[in-house]
């Protein structure tokens, strides 16, 4: 199995893949994006580095033997004026600005293109870890009531049309009723929002209403940004009153189900995977 070089932002994404190939046995090497990347992280081969310097990584990769490379974690948009690129990353600078003003996929897209001149080819989280992905059916003890399905039905649809426009990947919807959507702040942070909310209109620990719906957005680049679910993700909307969560099969990321099963077993909540464009 070819080496994989692992650009690891924060989070514990980058984290479970990287313990992931060392248990599996797959050479790899970890570059660390200073300020983003968990610092567990420094245990593994590789070196930290900042984002805008390209020709840093490129080198350190190729040192390291790497012919493939996965990113994984989160990573927020830069203050282009604030970065500090090296030389290779003052020649691509100019092309990630343009590409950044067409939206969020764009500025993946470009820097994907960058790695992809310099030989390495992209590797996605969910394939590095096929097991990742959130499977069709339940995820866990238990599953949708009657009541829940239209709400499902609704979350879904707002999840996918704001993709379409390059806004966010998540929507929260009670009893019909859109309780938020997920732009640039992240689901954590769309959760908190929810859990905000009068409780008149969204759900309580007594009575669970609502669901949150996660979906990549039309146009997106898989291989780098699918949407993603993790402990925290069920503990947020535990505590904003919804009784579930909902994603596409294959097409949203589960970080260490076994917790996320747990938890959600633990705190009443439903996961449940549909396949893509419907509900099934």
């Amino acid at each position: 199995m070819r080496k994989l070089g692992l650009i690891a932002g924060g989070g514990a994404l980058p984290v479970e893949l990287a313990a992931h190939c060392e248990a599996a046995g797959r050479a790899f090497s970890v570059m660390r994006l200073r300020s983003f990347a968990d610092p567990t992280l420094s245990r593994y081969p590789g070196q930290e580095v900042g984002l805008g310097e390209f020709g840093k990584v490129f080198k350190a990769l190729q040192a390291e033997g790497c012919e493939v490379v996965c990113f994984a974690g989160n990573v927020k948009r830069p203050d282009f004026a604030a970065l500090m690129p090296d030389a290779r990353g003052l020649k691509v600078l100019p092309g990630l600005i343009v590409a950044a003003r067409k939206g969020d996929d764009a500025l993946l897209r470009r820097v994907l293109d960058e790695f992809e001149k310099e030989g390495f080819e992209i590797e996605g989280a969910h394939e590095v870890m096929g097991e990742m992905t959130l499977p069709r059916g339940r995820l866990g003890k238990l599953t949708p009531a009657a009541e829940h399905m239209a709400d499902i039905d609704k979350a879904l649809v707002v999840a996918r049309e704001i993709g379409r426009l390059d806004v966010g990947q998540g929507a929260v919807v009670c009893d019909g009723l859109v309780l938020a959507v997920e732009a640039q702040e992240g689901t954590d942070a769309m959760l908190r929002r929810v859990a905000e909310l009068p409780q008149a209109i969204r759900g309580s620990a007594e009575r669970p209403r609502g669901v949150l719906a996660k979906a990549p957005k039309p146009i997106q680049e898989t291989r780098v940004d699918l949407p993603t679910i993790g402990v925290a993700t069920i503990q947020r909307a535990a505590r904003a009153g919804l009784a579930g969560v909902v994603g596409e099969t294959g097409r949203l990321l589960v970080v260490d189900r076994d917790a996320v099963i747990a938890c959600a077993d633990d705190l009443g909540l439903f996961v449940l995977g549909v396949d893509p464009q419907g509900r099934q």
